[in-house]
């Protein structure tokens, strides 16, 4: 399947990264795809050698999220967060911790979507503790590992009728 969108990588402010791409799918399904454990296991952070083990969601505000991902060598990364606003289809905003930190502080991202003729702009933007904590995120290979997400998505959602 052709890439709609690449994945754009922005910082609005010193403290934070915004991720956008546009997906050929309407909000509807993009959205399903980020809050259904039962598709993000299919998309998330599966590539290479890695695969989503636990992915448990109380998708309501004050609820939880936790992901455990699984290298093919054993190796576990954990990472939990709290929702704090859901509006369905249109925005998520919840809080982000790894088991082992990677970087200082608790992030808290905001997932915006977006429908403009059958496709979505979904804009993730993450505000992480301080202006360094968000260089040093940047320098990793997170663009790399969201790319490689986005690209995965980009089939479920297509598998889905997206």
């Amino acid at each position: 399947m052709k890439s709609t969108g690449a994945l754009r990588i922005t910082t609005p402010s010193d403290r934070e990264i915004a991720m956008t791409r546009v997906f050929d799918a309407p909000r509807r399904l993009v959205f399903d795809a980020c809050t259904k454990p039962e598709l993000i296991k299919r998309w998330l952070g599966v590539f290479g050698r890695w695969s989503l083990a636990v992915c448990e969601i109380d998708l309501r505000v004050g609820g939880t999220y936790r992901y455990v991902w699984r290298g093919s060598d054993g190796a576990e990364m954990g990472m939990r967060g709290v929702y704090r606003e859901i509006v369905p289809a249109e925005r998520i905003v919840n809080t982000e911790s790894f088991d082992d930190p990677w970087y200082e502080g608790e992030a808290v991202g905001t997932t915006v979507f977006v429908e403009q003729g059958g496709k979505t702009t979904l804009t993730n933007t993450v505000l992480y503790a301080s202006k360094e904590v968000r260089d040093s995120v940047l320098k990793s290979p997170m663009e790399s590992g969201v790319a490689a997400s986005y690209d995965k998505l980009e089939e479920v959602l297509a598998s889905l009728g997206g």
